[in-house]
């Protein structure tokens, strides 16, 4: 890697006594989960315990990246769950905000720190691994001899919400069954070989996603530009908590045009000329049209118009996109 963080971004708070200044530790460490975390303590002592809870013969290791510079509770939650648990970990304090800056510093870590690593998976603070989670993603990526493997994030309704919430389009997993796909789009439940970053090189997510979101979809893009293959291993989920407030009409159609508009500034951002662009313009007009005709289907499916109006808010968000009229107005409200 050329490229390396500017200094005092990337500070290590904490690593396990048996990692320390160990280079025969860290030499057989085969995996490294990426944990960022951002004011969810109590959260993140539940994924640490089902990673600490994991069947898998991997030499494994979690990175937890502390995303609060003004409070760093996640750090401290971390380094105590550590230091008296068999799961070992190192804690890294990311100063710089947004969550593409947290996935950089725990992805650069894991490289600098293990030399034969040869996975790097991610999990968020709001989801728990199932027991075999890291087995069965790993086990997919030799079987499918791919260099990305997803799987799916299963949501877990906070409060009263109705379980119909489920079948809405942003809670539903980007495949269904398992085996070799074209692309996946998310960083919260995934592997990456080792060798896809050493050559995707750092940093490995533009930060000008941080706040947007969609820095996740682009960089698979960009994978998918180089060469790299992908997987999803639909036995491995994770269990994803979902606050009511998510369930609420304003946060799913502001996600519905946020969704739109990350997905025209990937199409923008790899277009080389004029007639990319048109095409794109083409594409958004397009989903513009035929959006109040999938909009009815979806609402004849699940029954429910706030579910329906999906794609209608899609189609917009691209279109708003076009015009540079949704960089602020949808940023990714922080998980708290």
């Amino acid at each position: 890697m050329d490229n390396k963080p500017a200094l005092g971004d990337v500070e290590i708070h904490y690593m396990s006594g048996n990692l320390d200044n160990n280079d025969t530790q860290k030499s057989l460490v085969e995996v490294a989960i990426t944990l960022p975390t951002f004011r969810r303590p109590e959260h993140l002592q539940k994924t640490l315990k089902s990673l600490e809870n994991q069947r898998t013969a991997h030499n494994f290791v979690c990175i937890v990246m502390e995303n609060d510079p003004d409070g760093g509770l996640g750090a401290e939650v971390a380094k105590r769950f550590f230091k008296t648990s068999a799961l070992r970990g190192i804690v890294v304090n990311a100063h710089r905000r947004g969550n593409c800056s947290a996935y950089n510093a725990g992805w650069f870590t894991a490289l600098e720190q293990f030399e034969n690593l040869r996975w790097l998976m991610v999990i968020d603070d709001d989801e728990v691994a199932t027991p075999d989670w890291v087995e069965k993603m790993t086990l997919a990526a030799e079987e499918l001899e791919v260099d990305l493997v997803g799987g799916p994030q299963i949501p877990l309704f906070e409060g009263n919400a109705d379980p119909k919430w489920s079948r809405h389009p942003v809670f539903q997993p980007a495949h269904q069954t398992s085996g070799r796909v074209p692309i996946i789009y998310s960083t919260g439940n995934v592997l990456i070989a080792a060798k896809v970053l050493h050559h995707m090189g750092y940093p490995y997510l533009e930060e000008k996603f941080n706040f947007l979101g969609g820095g996740d979809s682009d960089f698979y893009s960009r994978c998918q530009s180089e060469g790299f293959s992908f997987g999803w291993e639909n036995d491995a989920p994770v269990i994803e908590t979902i606050p009511e407030r998510r369930t609420e009409m304003s946060w799913l159609n502001a996600r519905g045009l946020r969704n739109g508009a990350i997905s025209t500034l990937i199409e923008k951002r790899a277009a080389s000329g004029f007639g990319d662009k048109l095409k794109i313009i083409t594409k958004s007009l397009a989903l513009l049209a035929a959006s109040p005709f999938r909009s009815f289907a979806l609402f004849v499916k699940t029954g429910s118009p706030i579910i329906g109006i999906y794609h209608i808010n899609v189609a917009v968000g691209r279109l708003l996109m076009e015009f540079g009229f949704a960089n602020e107005q949808y940023r990714e409200p922080e998980k708290n």
